[in-house]
């Protein structure tokens, strides 16, 4: 691909960073005891700290890289619900009063991270904008048509339909055969929002010691000891809070969960008439394809940020650069002339059941799989998890009533992913 498609400046790293570098913490051995110690620093793992600590117990949370080095700090920063299937398939699978618990847990996310920032006076661009979602065929805007006039059996989404020959309130562009509008759902800047969760776990007297690789696990005799590159940490309960970074630490867990990546550009800054005609809103943008893109103006409306799975197999952020700036330039041809100034990507966790989960295995507790929702998702379970580590009332959730699968052959790396990618490309072009 041409480098003329990248700003002289351009950065293989999140444009979040730009504003929020990454956190200058101490280098640091673990303490050699502690009542709880969390895997991994991203939303799930600060949000768990935060509850053991503020319960008065000592608290420990050891990383591979810098705290939050994961995709707490490289997502789009898009809240909504979280909970991908409807309904009907939840309680076709699960019962229908499992399956209002877990849509419940979807609305209680994005209420949480909304009164979490408030309360904590968190200043991270935390804006109610909505989210569009736009329908990429004719038959895409009826099914679409169809969800929103039945309604969610658990709250009001206050949901509405914006046909085709009204888009333009909505967005800039032609491509879409209008789209459905969520007005609660909301966004922020990762990176900041990350950055408040740390200064609160450290306030609350968290150990945070990141470069410190959790090597080996091991349970019995009434605790749990966590090897790491730095030493040996004992404990009485080890929390699991890294999602599509989970490797190698537990065997059970990684055949739980399917690491893929998702890939995002900034744009360079863009005139501001063209930003308001192609996006009058501030409201997060994603489609009713398989493959989905999802995207926004950047806080300050300045920039476009642009994410997507763009090759079948993972590949680097300078090759996905330039294939997501063409489906931009595709969606917004007034775009072509906005060079990229940054191309980064991460790991988001999915799972089998496309669920997120929560729970307790040989006692060690996890809460993963957020299958591209993890800020609104990852935030409320690691809640959660922190309350049930403290072993604190109301600690129980819908998410948590159910089983966590796996497959057989899959060890954690996922060989089937890229036949999947091609299978669902022929979907999204022919709607099936």
């Amino acid at each position: 691909m041409s480098d003329e498609l990248f700003a002289p400046d351009f950065r293989a790293e999140p444009y979040w960073w730009d504003r929020t570098p990454r956190p200058d913490l101490p280098q640091q051995d673990p303490p050699t005891r502690a009542e709880v110690v969390i895997v991994g620093s991203g939303y799930t793992g600060l949000h768990a700290a935060i509850q053991t600590a503020r319960a008065g117990l000592s608290t420990v949370v050891v990383d591979a890289r810098d705290a939050g080095w994961g995709c707490s700090s490289r997502n789009g920063g898009q809240i909504s619900t979280s909970i991908k299937p409807g309904f009907t398939e939840l309680s076709r699978r699960y019962g229908d009063a499992v399956a209002r618990a877990i849509l419940a847990d979807g609305q209680a996310s994005l209420a949480f991270v909304g009164d979490f920032v408030r309360s904590e006076a968190i200043d991270c661009d935390f804006r109610v904008a909505g989210r569009f979602h736009g329908a990429h065929l004719p038959k895409s805007y009826d099914a679409l048509a169809r969800d929103c006039a039945m309604g969610n059996p658990v709250f009001a989404t206050d949901a509405f339909m914006v046909p085709r020959d009204a888009m333009a309130a909505e967005l800039g562009t032609d491509a879409y055969h209008g789209g459905c509008v969520y007005p609660n759902h909301a966004s922020l800047d990762p990176a900041r929002y990350h950055a408040g969760l740390l200064a609160r776990a450290e306030d609350a007297g968290v150990v945070v010691v990141p470069h410190c690789e959790a090597t080996s696990l091991q349970t019995g005799g009434g605790a749990v000891t966590l090897g790491t590159a730095r030493g040996t940490v004992r404990a009485r309960r080890v929390v699991l809070a890294t999602n599509g970074y989970s490797g190698a630490l537990s065997s059970w867990h990684r055949r739980r969960i399917i690491p893929i990546g998702s890939y995002m550009i900034a744009t360079e800054p863009v005139a501001p008439a063209i930003m308001d005609r192609l996006f009058p809103t501030d409201r997060v943008i994603t489609d009713t394809r398989k493959l989905v893109y999802y995207y926004r103006p950047s806080p300050d409306r300045r920039r476009v940020i642009f994410g997507g799975r763009v090759s079948v197999s993972e590949t680097d952020p300078r090759k996905s650069g330039p294939r997501l700036h063409a489906e931009m330039v595709r969606l917004f041809p007034e775009l072509g002339g906005a060079r990229i100034s940054h191309s980064w990507m991460g790991f988001v966790g999915y799972t089998f059941d496309t669920l997120a989960h929560i729970g307790e295995t040989e006692g060690v507790l996890h809460a993963m799989g957020y299958c591209g929702s993890g800020v609104g998702m990852a935030s409320y379970l690691g809640m959660m998890l922190g309350r049930r580590a403290a072993g604190l009332a109301d600690a129980d959730c819908g998410h948590g009533q159910i089983g966590f699968p796996t497959r057989p052959l899959y060890a954690g790396k996922p060989w089937f992913l890229a036949p999947m990618v091609g299978a669902y490309r022929i979907r999204d072009r022919f709607g099936l």
